[in-house]
């Protein structure tokens, strides 16, 4: 505005001139000055200075009038035009426009906005909505206009709007008096451009026949064929709408290519494939099962194929007929409600023990770690393989960093034996024996987090793992070996296995064996739970070992004080929907590892209890100890938690929480799971 008119680039140099020269009047008063000290010499002289002073004093006021007057009608042009461009701009603003008080109240609004405008209701509550998000970040004492971007979208008439405010303030030093001049941008096609984005990107998925073999093994030759033409007919109608690629690459594996838009669908289906292929009967003695993997959200094509292997292992690890997503680094879980089927074959057995054999040969010494506050099943499977080192020439131990009650007894057996004086060390005991080539195995657990010392696990080269819990989204990753078997009954029926193909010749002694015996008993709740032929054929092992069953039932027997204490939180125990009981361990209790699960065990006693969980206090945690009958999954109950185990064996553990408040939280877990269980197939 400046340079374009001549006033003010006149101002500009004398801006300039007037830090060198004095100002006129200064000039004028130093003439009246001389002009006097003349008229005292020489008054003749005098008279014309003081007319020339007179002159010049005229001219400089009639000067200074003129620009006074041309600055006065320059301002109240100047003005005009304002006040004109901005109510031409107001009213012609290209994108919606409001002017609103602080209380949402709207003040004025242009053309634009009651265009996109269609009832009154609905746009006021909208810009007192937006007005309330304003004042919420406003300061009281914020004289500065600025503008605000408002972090939601506005949607109106169908249309989508981000929010710009600018504050203008009536008074500088009064905030309230402060209008808000609200701008909605029209973000429509860039909404819709992100959305066509999304809907575009590939999905990956991977379909395995789970139980493949079983399936093919109960049917006649003539019937498979058409068994496997009719499970392809299914997989290709259920994936049809879709428009994708599905393709067997192997004859019990499906690749399947998709756009994303069509994964809700799939999940509001609650992927029903998993039923629909049960429903196939064409002469098969067991069930067809499926599992599925998918991957999305990658950077790439071949990332989002790396997730959909990554959740069909996950799928198959957790036991099979479910479904798992992973979207970029987070998994979703559904199916996995039916009860795991024994399908294990000696050949995997056969080929873990080899490959443990040559992992151990390498070794300097072996760490072999349990999870955290470890129970007779870890403590079996850790005495096991000690003995397995122990035969190949290597150093073993077992990390222990403190006693519970329920491996108390096993562990004094194990002490009062001069063989195993150093068996056990603690976490930083055994920090300092890990070395480049130690080997470490994890037993009884996948999770790094619940290991008895974590850290060993971050800094292990060589890590092995065998377990008989169903795969959570958190598993140790970085492992050279893995032997997780959801469908075996404890991890010492596994190690139990790995046992009999290391070496033929190798001997285990009796309390090895009564060890590992124990925890397959104390797992299967004396052979009644996730018993398969399997169970029995490892227990049969070990009897020929020398198991006494005698000594055995001893590690599980119950004193007076245990017992009654048993029976007190057994008695204190409340239904919820008339067939799960749930129970707390007291503040009186004083052993609550121990008592919590004998007494979610002796609820299943009752009759009509299908489901029981005991809730106890451990150091500053709540932990749940959850059993069933089989009717209802414990474990995707406690899943819901945090926590993780079998169908009919689960646990979980709540930090910061008390007991009330986890009690709340697990009927909220059982109620949401009976929820989903009642929901109808689509």
């Amino acid at each position: 505005m400046r340079r374009g008119h001549p006033f003010f680039e006149d101002m500009d140099s004398k801006k300039i001139l007037s830090r060198l020269i004095p100002q006129v009047s200064v000039h004028i008063w130093i003439i009246l000055l001389l002009t006097a000290v003349i008229a005292v010499l020489d008054w003749r002289v005098a008279i014309p200075c003081f007319v020339l002073f007179a002159y010049l004093a005229w001219h400089n006021f009639r000067t200074n009038y003129r620009r006074k007057v041309e600055i006065s009608d320059f301002i109240e042009n100047l003005n005009l035009n304002i006040d004109t461009a901005t109510k031409d701009t107001l009213l012609n603003f290209p994108m919606p426009l409001v002017i609103a008080e602080l209380d949402g109240s709207i003040i004025w609004y242009n053309a634009s906005f009651r265009d996109i405008s269609e009832q009154t209701d609905t746009f006021e509550n909208t810009v007192r909505n937006v007005v309330d998000e304003i004042r919420s970040e406003l300061q009281a004492d914020n004289t500065e206009q600025k503008f605000m971007p408002i972090s939601r979208q506005i949607y109106m008439n169908e249309r989508h709007y981000n929010v710009l405010c600018s504050i203008a303030r009536r008074d500088q030093q009064d905030a309230s008096g402060s209008m808000l001049i609200l701008y909605f941008i029209d973000t429509t096609e860039l909404v819709r451009l992100k959305q066509t984005y999304a809907d575009e990107k590939i999905v990956a998925g991977i379909f395995v026949i789970d139980n493949y073999d079983d399936l093919m093994q109960s049917m006649e030759d003539p019937v498979k064929p058409q068994m496997l033409a009719e499970i392809d007919k299914r997989v290709v109608q259920w994936v049809s709408f879709t428009n994708g690629i599905i393709k067997k690459y192997e004859r019990d594996k499906y690749l399947f290519i998709f756009e994303q838009k069509y994964m809700k669908e799939l999940e509001e289906k609650k992927f029903d494939i998993l039923d629909i292929v049960k429903e196939i009967n064409i002469g098969n003695k067991i069930p067809v099962t499926l599992s599925l993997g998918f991957g999305l959200n990658g950077g790439t094509l071949s990332e989002n194929l790396n997730y959909a292997a990554a959740s069909i292992d996950l799928a198959l690890g957790r036991g099979g007929d479910q479904v798992v997503l992973k979207n970029g680094e987070n998994f979703s879980f559904f199916g996995g409600k039916t009860r795991e089927l024994e399908k294990r074959t000696k050949v995997k057995a056969r080929v873990i023990a080899y490959a443990l054999r040559e992992l151990i040969d390498q070794a300097d010494n072996v760490i072999i770690m349990g999870h955290e506050n470890g129970d007779i099943d870890s403590l079996g499977a850790s005495l096991g393989l000690y003995r397995v080192v122990r035969s190949r020439d290597k150093n073993a131990y077992i990390v222990l960093n403190r006693l519970n009650p329920t491996i108390e007894k096993l562990v004094d057996r194990i002490n009062s034996e001069d063989e195993y004086a150093d068996l056990f060390v603690t976490g930083s005991e055994a920090r300092e024996l890990l070395g480049r080539k130690t080997l470490i195995i994890i037993v009884d657990t996948h999770r790094g987090s619940f290991t008895e010392e974590p850290e060993l696990i971050a800094n292990g080269r060589q890590i092995v793992v065998i377990d008989h819990h169903r795969r959570g989204a958190d598993y140790i990753q970085d492992t050279v070996l893995t032997y997780q078997e959801p469908y075996a009954s404890s991890t010492c029926e596994l190690v139990t296995e790995v046992i009999q193909y290391i070496d033929e010749k190798l001997k285990l002694n009796q309390l090895e064996a009564e060890a590992l015996y124990a925890g397959i008993v104390i797992d299967t709740k004396n052979f009644t739970f996730k018993t398969g032929v399997r169970t029995f054929e490892a227990a049969s092992f070990l009897r020929r070992q020398g198991v006494d069953t005698v000594a055995v039932k001893k590690l599980f027997q119950n004193d007076i004080g245990t017992y009654s204490k048993i029976s007190s939180v057994v008695s204190n125990a409340e239904l919820v929907d008339g067939e799960i009981a749930i129970s707390v361990c007291g503040p009186d209790i004083d052993d609550p590892q121990l008592i919590a699960p004998k007494a979610a065990d002796e609820l299943l006693n009752l009759s009509g209890i299908s489901a029981s969980f005991v809730l106890s206090r451990v150091d500053d945690e709540i932990w749940i100890s959850g059993r069933s009958l089989g009717d209802i999954n414990v474990q995707m109950i406690l899943e819901k938690l945090g926590g993780g185990g079998h169908l009919s064996v689960a646990g979980a553990q709540l930090a910061d929480a008390d007991i009330n408040d986890a009690k709340e939280r697990l009927k909220y877990a059982i109620m949401n799971y009976k929820e989903e269980m009642a929901k109808p197939k689509t």
